[in-house]
C-alpha cells in the first residue's frame, strides 16, 4: 500500500453551490492529510446536483490526475445500484418480492431453498454468503454454469432465521433473477445499461464494456488480507478475528472466485469486463449521487413506483433470531438488497435512508427525507467495515454542518 500522498491545492476541481462549502473544505482536508490518492465527492439534492469535486490522482505511480469523468471500481457500492435494477424491475411487474425465488427460477428450490422469498433473499436472510467450491473466473463468464452452481447451494443456516451479509453472492442471485424474469433475458448489467444509466445519463457500468477508455479508470492502491494484521483496530473485533478462523463464514464469504487473492486483483481488465453485480460496478460519485437522487425523490425518470420506493425506506422483517450477523459477527440492517442505518453506521437523517457501502470507503446512499443523493469513491482503499474517516468526514460536514441533521456515526 503506498505512502502518504501529498496532492497539491492545484489537483482539485469541480464545485459546489452557495451553502455547501464545508463540505469542500472537508474534502480539500481529505486530500491535504496524504490520506488519499485520488478521490470524489457528489451530492444531489431534490434532482439538483449540489456537490461535484474531484481531485489527487486516478493513477498513485505515474501521478496522472483524478479527471472529471474518471471511473474507479467501488466493490460493495455495487450492490445498491444493481439493487436499485431490481427496484426498477419490481416496480414494472417483472417481479413479486414476496413471491419465492423458485417461481422464477425453479432450480433455486433444491437443497432446501423451496420456500425463500425474494424478499428473505434480498434481506441477506436466505443462508447463501458462500459458494462451495469456489468459482472460476470462467465460471462468472458463464451464465448458464453460474446458474447451476448457484441453484445446487445448500443454505448455511435455516433461511429467516438468521441473516448474514451475502456480500458477495447477492450479486450473482440478484443477476439470475434479472435474466429469469426480464422479458429481453438481459443480464442484469445490460438491464441496467439499457433502462437505468442512458436514460439518466449514468456513467455506471456493471461488467466494464470495450467502449470505455481504459485511461479514464482510476488504478487501486489496495491490500491484501495478511496486511488487515496491521489494521485490526478499524475493524469490528469480532470480524477481524473471524476472517482468521478457517472454520467461520467471514473469510469464504468474502472471497470471490479462484486466483482473486486481494483487491487490486480488480486492476486487471479481466475482472473488470464480467459482470459481478456485488463487487465490481465501475463508475463516478456524480453517477452514483445521480442515481441515489433520483431513486430517493421518486424522480419519474427512474420510473420507481411509489410502494417500491416506500418498500425501500421501510426495514426488512427481522431474522427469528435476532439481528446478529452471522458474517459479519455484529448487528446489522439490510432490506430489498440494501443497508439500513444501524447503530454501527448511522447515515442519512432518518431511518428512511438507503444504500451500501464498498471495500475501501466509497458509499452511496439515498436520504428520502431531505431529497440527497450522495456518492464518495476513491482508489486508496481504507481498512475500515464502514465509516472510513474519510467518507465519514464529507457526510458529517454534509449532514451535521449544512443540513443540521443527526450525527453520522
Amino acid at each position: 500500500m503506498a505512502q502518504k500522498v501529498q496532492i497539491p491545492p492545484d489537483l482539485i476541481g469541480g464545485d459546489v453551490d452557495a451553502g455547501y462549502g464545508k463540505v469542500a473544505d472537508a474534502f480539500r482536508r481529505n486530500l491535504g492529510s496524504g490520506q488519499e490518492v485520488g478521490a470524489a465527492i457528489a451530492v444531489y439534492r431534490d434532482g439538483r446536483k449540489v456537490v461535484d469535486l474531484w481531485g489527487g490522482y486516478r493513477n498513485g505511480k505515474t501521478r496522472a490526475p483524478w479527471q472529471h469523468d474518471t471511473l474507479v471500481n467501488v466493490f460493495s457500492t455495487t450492490k445498491g445500484v444493481a439493487s436499485l435494477a431490481v427496484a426498477l424491475a419490481a416496480s414494472r411487474g417483472h417481479l413479486s418480492y414476496d413471491a419465492n425465488v423458485a417461481d422464477y427460477w425453479p432450480e433455486f428450490a433444491q437443497a432446501g431453498k423451496e420456500a425463500i422469498t425474494v424478499r428473505q433473499l434480498l434481506a441477506h436472510q436466505a443462508g447463501l454468503p458462500v459458494v462451495k467450491p469456489p468459482l472460476t473466473l470462467q465460471e462468472l463468464a458463464d451464465p448458464p454454469r453460474m446458474s447451476a452452481r448457484l441453484a445446487a447451494q445448500a443454505p448455511a443456516w435455516t433461511p429467516g432465521t438468521r441473516h448474514g451479509y451475502h456480500g458477495i453472492t447477492l450479486g450473482w442471485y440478484e443477476g439470475e433473477l434479472i435474466r429469469r424474469t426480464d422479458p429481453a433475458g438481459r443480464s442484469l448489467g445490460r438491464f441496467f445499461a439499457e433502462e437505468i444509466a442512458g436514460p439518466l445519463g449514468l456513467d455506471f457500468h456493471i461488467g466494464l464494456p470495450a467502449s470505455v477508455d481504459r485511461d479514464r479508470v482510476a488504478l487501486l492502491d489496495g491490500w491484501s488480507l495478511p496486511q488487515l494484521l496491521f489494521h485490526l483496530n478499524t475493524m469490528p473485533r469480532g470480524l477481524a478475528l473471524a476472517l482468521f478462523n478457517p472454520f467461520d463464514l467471514a473469510a469464504p464469504a468474502l472471497a470471490i472466485a479462484k486466483g482473486i487473492n486481494n483487491l487490486e486483483d480488480f486492476n486487471r481488465d479481466e475482472l473488470r469486463v464480467v459482470e459481478m453485480p456485488a463487487v465490481n460496478g465501475t463508475g463516478t460519485a456524480r453517477a452514483i449521487a445521480r442515481l441515489y437522487g433520483s431513486a430517493g425523490t421518486g424522480d419519474p425518470e427512474l420510473g420507481l413506483s411509489a410502494g417500491t420506493l416506500d418498500a425501500l425506506k421501510q426495514p426488512a422483517q427481522p431474522p427469528t433470531k435476532g439481528l446478529r450477523d452471522k458474517v459479519l459477527h455484529v448487528e446489522s440492517n439490510f432490506t430489498l438488497g440494501f443497508n439500513k442505518p444501524s447503530p454501527l453506521c448511522t447515515f442519512g437523517s432518518s431511518m428512511n435512508a438507503f444504500g451500501t457501502p464498498g471495500a475501501g470507503g466509497s458509499f452511496g446512499f439515498a436520504d428520502p427525507d431531505t431529497g440527497i443523493g450522495f456518492g464518495y469513491v476513491m482508489n486508496k482503499l481504507g481498512f475500515y467495515l464502514v465509516n472510513d474517516p474519510r467518507e465519514l468526514a464529507l457526510r458529517q460536514a454534509l449532514f451535521r454542518d449544512v443540513l443540521g441533521a443527526r450525527p453520522q456515526t
